[in-house]
């Protein structure tokens, strides 16, 4: 009854007078991740889950897990650990209060692995937002323009998305960087008017200028 109660009514007043609590917490590369699930069908109308990770501090894609099935816990940890696969582990992650992250499995994984998990604010969307702008690029911009068969597919083609995003997309709010820029990486070399060349990503969906 509370819960129902405090989702109708209660809306807390944003404050822009500062950094969020979550951005406090991400002030360095890998310090804290976010993750989040969201849905997607393929061609046959058959439905995909997806778990996308991403570095809060460098807006970086960390990995994409996908599951063609109902998601559990165990499928849940199987999609972790195939997204975070090769590759190192954050001091905290993320994530929002799905019931999905209450499951025993998913916990236990999390404390053999020493991560912390920083639940967000209930029912305020704002409170989680790089990932929830992370998800609603990947559709406008990728899922919504493409097709993909199966799970393995999909996963293929996320790999190139991920590729695409984080090592040529600029974003504004890095300074118009690049993720892997921030994470430490080279820069790109500019290109000019003059002297420029197409470079195509996933497959011709995009097209960038690159110095030739």
């Amino acid at each position: 009854m509370v819960r129902r109660v405090l989702a109708a009514h209660y809306r807390p007043e944003r404050a822009d007078s500062g950094p969020s609590w979550l951005t406090l917490l991400g002030h360095a590369k890998d310090s804290l991740w976010s993750l989040d699930l969201f849905r997607t069908e393929s061609i046959l109308l058959k439905t995909h889950w997806i778990l996308v990770i991403m570095d809060q501090f460098t807006r970086r894609i960390i990995g994409f897990g996908v599951q063609p099935v109902a998601v559990d816990g165990v499928a849940l940890r199987r999609m972790f650990n195939q997204a975070i696969n090769g590759q190192g582990l954050p001091k905290r992650l993320s994530t929002d209060h799905d019931p999905l992250f209450q499951f025993n499995r998913w916990q236990a994984n999390l404390r053999i692995l020493d991560v912390e998990t920083v639940q967000t604010v209930p029912q305020v969307a704002w409170s989680h937002p790089f990932i929830e702008r992370l998800i609603g690029t990947i559709r406008r911009e990728y899922l919504d323009r493409l097709f993909f068969w199966t799970a393995d597919d999909l996963q293929r083609k996320l790999e190139l998305f991920k590729n695409y995003y984080n090592a040529a997309r600029v974003h504004q709010g890095l300074s118009r960087d690049t993720p892997e820029e921030r994470a430490g990486g080279p820069t790109p070399q500019a290109a000019s008017l003059e002297n420029y060349r197409w470079q195509s990503q996933c497959h011709g969906l995009f097209e960038l200028p690159i110095a030739a």
